[in-house]
Order: C-alpha cells, then sequence, then structure tokens
C-alpha cells in the first residue's frame, strides 16, 4: 500500500467486513472530489442557455449529487451511513473541454472520513447531467472523477499532487 498500511475492510481470512470506528476520534472531516462531462459544443451552449428539454440540467444535477452523497452507504458496501453537515456540488461550463467540471464537497464531525459520499455526489451528478442531455448527444463522456483533497481525522489533510 502507498501509505504502508493494510487493506482495513479484509480481516485475517480474506473476508470482506465493515471497519470498527467507534474507538476513533470525532474530528472535523471534509472532502472534495472533482469530474467532468465532455461534450459537443452545442451540448454546452444548449444547457446553459436553458434549451433543454428534460428542464434544469444544472439545478437537477446538483441536487442528484447532493442526494447521492446522503445515501452513498446504500450504494457502496461497507460503508458507514454517516449523517453530514454540509454536500455542495458545483458544475462549472468549461468550454475548453468543451463540458462542464463538476466538484463535490462534504463535510462532518464523526469517526470516519467523507471521501467516498464527495466522490459519490460528484458520480452521479456526472450520471445526471448525461442523463438529461443524451438525446441530443450521446457522445458525451463522463471521466476524470477522483479525490481532489481532503481533511481531518487520522491520516490529516491530503491534496491530489496534479490538480
Amino acid at each position: 500500500m502507498a501509505d504502508g498500511e493494510g487493506l482495513t475492510h479484509i480481516d485475517g481470512a480474506g473476508s470482506a467486513h465493515m471497519v470498527d470506528v467507534g474507538e476513533k476520534s470525532v474530528t472535523r472531516r471534509e472532502a472534495e472530489a472533482r469530474g467532468c462531462v465532455r461534450m459537443n459544443p452545442e451540448t454546452l451552449q444548449a444547457i446553459k442557455t436553458g434549451d433543454m428539454k428534460k428542464g434544469d440540467v444544472i439545478g437537477t444535477a446538483r441536487l442528484a449529487g447532493s442526494m447521492a452523497a446522503k445515501r452513498t452507504h446504500d450504494l457502496i458496501p461497507l460503508c458507514h451511513a454517516l449523517s453530514l453537515s454540509s454536500v455542495e456540488v458545483d458544475l462549472e461550463p468549461d468550454h475548453d473541454l468543451p463540458g462542464y467540471r463538476i466538484s463535490a464537497t462534504a463535510r462532518l464531525s464523526a469517526q470516519t472520513g467523507v471521501e467516498m459520499e464527495a466522490l459519490t455526489a460528484v458520480s452521479v451528478a456526472c450520471l445526471t447531467l448525461y442523463d438529461m442531455a443524451k438525446a441530443i448527444d450521446k457522445t458525451m463522456v463522463i471521466g476524470d472523477i477522483h479525490l481532489h483533497r481532503k481533511s481531518g481525522g487520522r491520516s490529516g489533510d491530503w491534496t491530489a499532487p496534479l490538480d
């Protein structure tokens, strides 16, 4: 492992299990994830001007990402159910892609981190944007989903080296 630790969700017999975080300290934790949806320039323009038959693409994707963060434990095996204090999902047009750059920041005070919640929020926001625009652009590509930074907990602060 890059950080020198073993796999925390695998026991000595190789079976998957949820990590017991009961003895860990409650700390303020935050994680930001990023991703993007590449599309035709015409699709980007249609979304920006609100010319989409399905309605408000950006508002719907933002809401979907926020809702998904709160349901991460239902989607990803072995994730803890967390009481998030904040989830922010931002979608910014980028004409150089062309497409949208999507970020999500999740926060809480707890015994475990929120990286998976931020990553889930970005993933579902990207999927929702794709779903709402696929009628006019089936060539869209979802990509570059990654953890940008995290803070709090035993391992402290971390930022992606190439962002």
